[in-house]
């Protein structure tokens, strides 16, 4: 079968032996080739070449693509099939939120913005995803209303009411998700809000989405690309170049979103720039994945030994505990020995005492005898 690649739409695509030819022809591009190994030149070529499709995931990509200041819209479409609610983005907001220091490495992308009603929404890729999802996610929605809060008191002053408060929303799209999320291998999509168990109708207003795209991927194979959310999550986590076809002939809105990758990929320098870059924190995030494993699995035996030991403990108390049954066992055998013992002499001692009565009575019934037959 034909190998399947993305020439087909994307016509301007150069063959692979015509990118070589570029990269020989530059001393500087062949410099920036030499350091990679021969399965991450590959990687480059089929994806300069159609026969793969980009990880827009990666911060530079995902950002040319879903900036809000170049073309709003494209994230608002994202945002109203993940949130499920019509959105109008206002403006982009700094990112200044407090995050841990070794986020750095697993974090991918992270955006903010100003929604028109007012809300804030946090759009963020994590290539693998962390522990503790469900209290990070709780951080983060905090201190995304507590940084809310304190602009719009800054901003009203005297007039301030916790009615300016408006909803924040944090979206997590995974490359790999956290065990967590594999706990439900059939679903893609959770939305999270506070509730009461009384039904009480009282919005909260913090929102969470969780995007695991791995399961996503999993759970579409072979399956036809019908609704939009459908197409938005093939899009960002999908490189298979067939399910891309499928993609942009069932959504060719998508067709303009893809060649945005392309039109930046035409100056190599900075393309090959953006790969190596790439590369860099693939690297760090499988160094910190491992550490994050090895981490679980040290805990994981550090219980398993704790269970051990108390289990051994139990056991001791248990082996001790027979022992002394079996101590107060042999004294109660060994005065059971000497009562009978003292009840084998008495024995002994009754027999020889009837023996003799038996005796004496022989005896004395002779003698009567006797005296009977001489009265005769």
């Amino acid at each position: 079968m034909r190998e399947q690649t993305l020439r087909s739409i994307f016509k301007h695509l150069p063959s692979e032996q015509e990118l070589l030819g570029r990269i020989e022809e530059r001393e500087d591009l062949s410099e920036i080739f030499e350091t990679w190994s021969g399965e991450q030149r590959q990687e480059y070529l089929d994806r300069c070449t159609g026969k793969k499709g980009f990880n827009i995931l990666y911060d530079a990509y995902f950002k040319e693509v879903m900036n809000p200041e170049y073309d709003p819209s494209r994230l608002e479409s994202f945002l109203e099939v993940v949130i499920g609610e019509k959105v109008r983005i206002l403006k982009v907001l700094p990112n200044d939120s407090v995050r841990l220091e070794d986020e750095n490495t697993l974090l991918v992308t992270d955006i903010v913005v100003e929604l028109e009603d007012g809300s804030i929404a946090n759009i963020e890729v994590q290539k693998i995803g962390y522990r503790f999802t469900g209290p990070r996610c709780s951080c983060y929605l905090s201190d995304m209303m507590l940084r809310q809060y304190k602009r719009i008191r800054a901003r009203k002053k005297k007039g301030f009411s916790y009615g300016d408060i408006k909803k924040v929303y944090l979206i997590v799209l995974y490359e790999t998700c956290p065990k967590v999320l594999r706990t439900m291998p059939d679903t893609y999509l959770h939305r999270a809000r506070h509730v009461f168990d009384t039904g009480l109708d009282m919005d909260l207003l913090q929102r969470c989405v969780l995007v695991p795209l791995d399961i996503f991927r999993e759970t579409m194979q072979n399956k036809p690309i019908k609704t939009l959310l459908e197409a938005w999550l093939t899009f960002l986590g999908e490189d298979n170049p067939q399910r891309l076809a499928e993609l942009f002939k069932a959504f060719p809105q998508f067709i303009a979103m893809y060649e945005t990758l392309y039109s930046m990929y035409k100056d190599m320098v900075n393309a090959m720039g953006f790969f190596s870059e790439e590369l860099r924190i693939m690297d760090q995030n499988t160094v910190k994945y491992m550490i994050d494993e090895m981490d679980d699995e040290i805990k994981h035996l550090e219980e398993v030994k704790n269970q051990l030991e108390g289990e051994k403990n139990q056991l001791e108390e248990v082996k001790n505990q027979l022992e002394g049954e079996k101590n107060q066992l042999e004294g109660e055998v060994n005065q059971l020995e000497g009562e009978k013992n003292q009840l084998e002499g008495e024995i002994l001692r009754l027999e020889k005492r009837n023996t003799q009565y038996q005796a004496e009575i022989k005896k004395l019934s002779e003698e009567l005898q006797r005296l009977k037959d001489s009265q005769q």
